[in-house]
């Protein structure tokens, strides 16, 4: 799963969202790092909806514009736990390699003033 489509599924875990509030909820999550633009988040929740990942929850005229929300489906939800444990699994595994790097910690040493 490519990383802007894990932030478009955890943007929706919570509760349906619009466009511009899933563009939102990416970034505030990602801590700013996933930035999307309209026209990628659109494409990619087009492709999300065919796969059934993702559906439309309702609409509603804001300003005498269509405003779409978007919901997780339970195949969405499922996709996006996979995903989650698939990238645990990789954190534990680099995290394992990269402590045989660390010298081993040595008896403690108390010093007195």
């Amino acid at each position: 799963m490519r990383e802007p489509t894990f932030w478009i599924l955890t943007a929706l875990v919570e509760q349906p969202r619009h466009g511009y509030g899933v563009i939102q909820q990416v970034a505030k999550l990602s801590g700013g790092e996933t930035r999307l633009l309209p026209a990628t988040l659109y494409a990619a929740l087009d492709r999300l909806a065919a796969e059934g990942l993702v559906e439309v929850d309702r609409e509603e005229a804001v300003d005498g514009r269509l405003r779409r929300y978007y919901r997780l489906t339970e195949e969405g939800g499922t996709a996006l736990t996979v995903e989650t444990q698939r990238l645990s699994r990789n954190v534990q595994t680099a995290t394992r390699l990269l402590d045989t790097l660390r010298p081993p910690a040595g008896p403690a040493t108390v010093t007195f003033g």
